[in-house]
């Protein structure tokens, strides 16, 4: 499970994720289902899909789920995390990250330099709350904190659900704030260090068989034709336009943590 997570064509999404998590538990003698998780976040809402999904899957399957981190398993990225039964990361992972944020731009100052207009038109006083070119509101501010307060909750509960004993809380761990992966084994927000192989290789044996699933791609990927389809995905300017918001916004949730 690679990328932001957004629902979006590139983002890491329920829809997009769902057919490869269906067939790797549906695989006759399955021992476990190992989950890769290398996320910088995004949508909470997404992020609850696709854990409550592999839940179900293994509930369903009675198949144990072990979930490893590689660069980073925060915010939305370390919510899909919890879903495994036991979670594992690199000494030098990005974990944690448990918190909310929003983040934009104002534009009152540069519209009025430029002599334009803002003319906007509503039903209901509340429909244009956090219009980036109109000042901000108290309201608004506080309105849009409510619901981060409400999302934070359910994140915190989430976690604590999930990892119940596990956990050695401290002052931070609830701030947004993040760790290595060797402090977050210390905090109990992971069960050990340690890569894929060389975990299943001690549980399973030398001999495991490891069969990897992926999110599933266009025909022309699937013949090593992608090149120009899969890059562009429309050669119009709104296409274009809407990959490269899109590109900025998953790199920018990366830059959070540093990468």
């Amino acid at each position: 499970m690679q990328g932001g997570i957004a629902a979006t064509r590139r983002g890491l999404s329920l829809e997009n994720i769902g057919p490869a998590l269906e067939k790797a538990f549906a695989k006759p003698g399955t021992k476990a289902v190992a989950l890769i998780v290398n996320s910088p976040g995004g949508s909470p809402v997404q992020s609850a899909l696709i854990h409550d999904r592999i839940r179900q899957l293994a509930d369903k399957n009675n198949t144990k789920v072990l979930v490893f981190c590689e660069d980073v398993a925060a915010s939305g990225g370390y919510w899909l995390a919890t879903a495994g039964d036991e979670i594992y990361a690199n000494p030098s992972s990005i974990i944690g990250s448990i918190g909310v944020i929003a983040a934009g731009f104002g534009f009152v100052e540069a519209i009025d330099k430029l002599g334009i207009e803002r003319r906007v038109y509503t039903a209901g006083k509340n429909k244009s709350i956090l219009d980036p070119f109109k000042p901000e509101k108290k309201t608004d501010i506080d309105r849009l904190k409510s619901l981060h307060l409400e999302i934070h909750n359910s994140f915190i509960e989430q976690v604590k659900s999930r990892r119940a004993s596990r956990l050695h809380e401290d002052s931070e761990m609830f701030t947004g704030v993040f760790w290595t992966g060797s402090k977050a084994k210390e905090l109990g927000l992971v069960d050990g260090l340690g890569n894929m192989y060389e975990v299943l290789a001690d549980k399973f044996g030398p001999d495991v068989e490891v069969k990897m699933f992926e999110r599933s791609g266009s025909l022309l990927g699937k013949l090593g034709m992608a090149s120009h389809a899969d890059a562009i995905p429309s050669v119009t300017m709104e296409g274009l336009g809407q990959e490269i918001i899109e590109t900025l916004e998953n790199r920018a949730l990366w830059q959070r943590y540093g990468l």
